[in-house]
Order: C-alpha cells, then sequence, then structure tokens
C-alpha cells in the first residue's frame, strides 16, 4: 500500500454515521452508551473523543450507532441507566485511519457479559485526523490509553461502576501494537528501520515512510520509553504490524496474559508469520496464547459489510473493495463467523482466572 495505500486506504472507513431510532428493544443485557470527550490536563495528555458502553437498564430507546451506507451498526441505549458495579474494563484501541466505531461489533458483546468497554480516537491517526506530524508520535498512544482508564477509574460516576483490579486493553493492527505497549513492550526505532528496509512490502512499513516514524534522535528516545500501564492485566493483540520493532528483551519480560489473534488469509501487506509470529516466539510461552483465524483478512475485524459496499467502495477509490472481501470467500458469510471466533476467543481469554 504505498503512499495512500494505508491511509486513502482507510480513510473511507467510515463515512458520517447515521444515527437511528428504532422501536424494539434488546433482549438479554441491554446496552447502554454514552459518548465521550476528555480534555488535556498537562502536556502527556491530548483532547479524547470516543464512547463507552455499558450493561443498562432498559429506561431509554433503542438506537443504532455507527450505521452507514457501507457498514452496520449496532443497537444500543443511550444514556441508559447502568446497572450497578463493580464492573471489568476494557478499553479499545483502533489501527490507522481508523475510529472509535471500529471494533463496536466486539464492544455490544462485550457488554452483554457484563463488561464496561470504551473506545477513543487516537489524535493524528483517525479517519477524520491523519495528520502525520501528530501521528508519527506512536508514545502518545499508550499515554491516550492511560488517560482514558484515569479518567474513567477517578471519575465520581463512573469508577464505583469499574472493577478497578480487572482492566484489559484489545487493540486492532495499530491498535494491536498499541496493546503490546501498554503490557511493556518497547519499541527499538533502528530495528523498525532496518526491518522496514528490508521488507519495504509491508503496509506498516509505508505508514513508517509516510509519517516520518523514528526519524530523529527525539522521536527515537520517546518511542524506546516503556509504554506500561500497571492497572492493565490483560491484553488483546488483533493482527498488528511493526512487531519486530518490538526489543525481544522487552517482550521476554511482559508479565501479564496476551492474547494474539492473527488473520490467517494469505496477506504479503500483513504476513502474520513475521508479525504475530514474532511475538510468540519472544513473548513468554506461559501467558501468552496465539490464535490464527484462517478465514480472517486484515480488514475482517471491522464492522460486517452490506451489501453493495464492495462496488461503493470501488466507485469510490479502486482497490478499496478490499475493506469488505475477507479471504476468497463471500464477505456476507465470512465476516460474521470471523467476528464470532474472535469474539469467543477474546471472552474465553478475558474470563480465564490466571
Amino acid at each position: 500500500m504505498k503512499g495512500l495505500d494505508v491511509t486513502r486506504f482507510m480513510l473511507l472507513f467510515f463515512f458520517i454515521p447515521v444515527i437511528t431510532l428504532l422501536s424494539g428493544t434488546v433482549s438479554a443485557s441491554d446496552v447502554g452508551f454514552k459518548t465521550l470527550s476528555l480534555s488535556a490536563e498537562n502536556p502527556d495528555q491530548r483532547a479524547l473523543k470516543g464512547g463507552i458502553w455499558y450493561p443498562s437498564q432498559d429506561d431509554q430507546p433503542t438506537q443504532k450507532i455507527a450505521d452507514n451506507i457501507v457498514f452496520f451498526g449496532e443497537d444500543v441505549r443511550p444514556n441508559a441507566t447502568p446497572l450497578a458495579g463493580p464492573h471489568p474494563l476494557v478499553v479499545l484501541s483502533h489501527g490507522l485511519s481508523g475510529n472509535w466505531r471500529n471494533q463496536g461489533w466486539l464492544a455490544t458483546e462485550l457488554v452483554r457479559q457484563g463488561r464496561i468497554v470504551v473506545a477513543i480516537n487516537h489524535p493524528g491517526t483517525t479517519s477524520r485526523d491523519m495528520q502525520p506530524n501528530e501521528g508519527r508520535m506512536f508514545w502518545k498512544r499508550p499515554q491516550d490509553i492511560h488517560q482514558v482508564i484515569t479518567a474513567l477509574t477517578t471519575d465520581p460516576a463512573w469508577s464505583p461502576l469499574i472493577k478497578a483490579d480487572d482492566i484489559a486493553v484489545i487493540g486492532h493492527s495499530l491498535g494491536g501494537w498499541t496493546a503490546l505497549e501498554v503490557a511493556g513492550a518497547q519499541m527499538d526505532a533502528k530495528r523498525m528501520l532496518d526491518d522496514c528496509a528490508t521488507h519495504p512490502e509491508l503496509a506498516a512499513c509505508d505508514m513508517v515512510i509516510d509519517f516520518g516514524v523514528g526519524q530523529t534522535q527525539s522521536d527515537q528516545k520517546s518511542l524506546a520509553q516503556s509504554g506500561r500501564e500497571p492497572t492493565v492485566s490483560k491484553v488483546v493483540s488483533i493482527d498488528l504490524g511493526l512487531a519486530r520493532g518490538f526489543t525481544p528483551e522487552s517482550l521476554a519480560k511482559i508479565d501479564i496474559p496476551v492474547l494474539l489473534i492473527a488473520a490467517g488469509s494469505p496477506n504479503p501487506k500483513v504476513p502474520h508469520a513475521l508479525e504475530t509470529g514474532y511475538l510468540n516466539k519472544h513473548l513468554p510461552g506461559p501467558s501468552t496464547d496465539v490464535h490464527v483465524i484462517e478465514q480472517a483478512g486484515h480488514f475482517s475485524f471491522l464492522p460486517q459489510c452490506k451489501p453493495g459496499a464492495i462496488p461503493i467502495l470501488e466507485n469510490d477509490v479502486p482497490g478499496d473493495g478490499i475493506i469488505c472481501q475477507d479471504g476468497d470467500a463471500p464477505q456476507e458469510n465470512v465476516r460474521q463467523k470471523v467476528h464470532q471466533q474472535a469474539t469467543k476467543l477474546i471472552i474465553d481469554f478475558l474470563n480465564r482466572k490466571d
């Protein structure tokens, strides 16, 4: 994906969401939803926006959020009364040029399992905010996670609802990289740049070049710092890139359980054998679970696509229909199965008592 490939490729991810009132109710656990807005209180923080899904009462009407002409959305109850806690907390981290809606399909299922889920936009790397000068500062991403967790666990309204000793981070693509940073993995910019010189075909290396990642001594020093968030007890990394920039020593020292999920459909630009395989080689074996979902492509972990989505994407930018393709099978059959498999793996992992 040269140049525009990762950037333009993802810019089409999310057209302006359409929020539509529905007349029905949600059975089983009701999913409440609130928007989130955090201000920057110090130089290490950024203004963040996102959303919170949570177990709720059925005292507000059901709405569909994140629904548009390409992707299906999810049913929630905006501003419904939360169920009494405490509930485990999950923080979601999106990929390059994605946004907080990317894994809404997973958020709703986790809420039905009794968890609170929060997702935020990482400034500079979101679908409507692609700024290389801001986005190149990858070390800000784990800081964003810390900011969100601190804000919620100290907020008088949210802190009583959160089980502070059960916090997990889940990320896809660059979000998967972020999850590993939160767990304690540390980057070596020289390793990253040397690897991109060896594997210039990789999508993640296009991003490194386009954003100028790790080009200065100052940035290299910042990339090398630890992003470990001590309140996080488990992380899930889904089909990440730039894994080989992490030092083997830092990976070996990670002391919390890690779940690695990789897309098994052959993709020379995001090869799981090089990326997730590298992590599997260096992470502590007893606390690391690795699963390859054979039918999944890199974009299979985005929302389900609507019928006719591929022509819409192709008519706008030829080649972008891949966003709604999953391996060699029809997307409408495979993506739902991929979501089901990933959800089960994640729920089983989060529920496991180590």
